[in-house]
């Protein structure tokens, strides 16, 4: 956790092997962040509107991601992922977090991830390391 600083970004697989999601730590607390100054959080890699990855477009100085390649949906991270603009109606799904001895670690989702009519149906449920 402490080796992540404002503005990177990290993709990683949640909550299925193959779900692309990425965590970010912002510049400012966000609802549901974590750690220092409650600025990291995470949230699913695709746009609720037609699931096109916005990870690319993450600009955690300012809080968002997006535009989405696609339509251009942004959605602000420091909300929970809320539409700020463009034509998704659905937030992006937030990933839970939790920190235990300096380590993040995803505990569940807030939010359907797109295309998905329930976030652990059709996959292989990713496993915590040593399992």
């Amino acid at each position: 956790m402490d080796e992540l600083s404002v503005g990177d970004t990290v993709e990683f697989e949640y909550p299925l092997d193959g779900s692309g999601t990425f965590l970010t730590r912002l510049s400012e607390a966000a609802n549901g962040g974590v750690g220092p100054g409650d600025g990291i959080v995470a949230f699913s890699n695709l746009c609720t509107h037609m699931g096109c990855a916005v990870s690319g477009n993450v600009e955690s100085d300012r809080g968002v991601a997006g535009p989405c390649p696609c339509h251009y949906t942004t959605f602000d991270l420091a909300k929970g992922g809320l539409v700020i603009m463009g034509p998704a109606t659905t937030d992006l799904p937030q990933v839970r977090l939790d920190v235990e001895d300096g380590d993040v670690f995803a505990t569940g989702m807030a939010g359907l991830v797109h295309g998905r009519r329930n976030n652990l149906a059709d996959g292989e449920p990713v496993e915590e390391e040593g399992e």
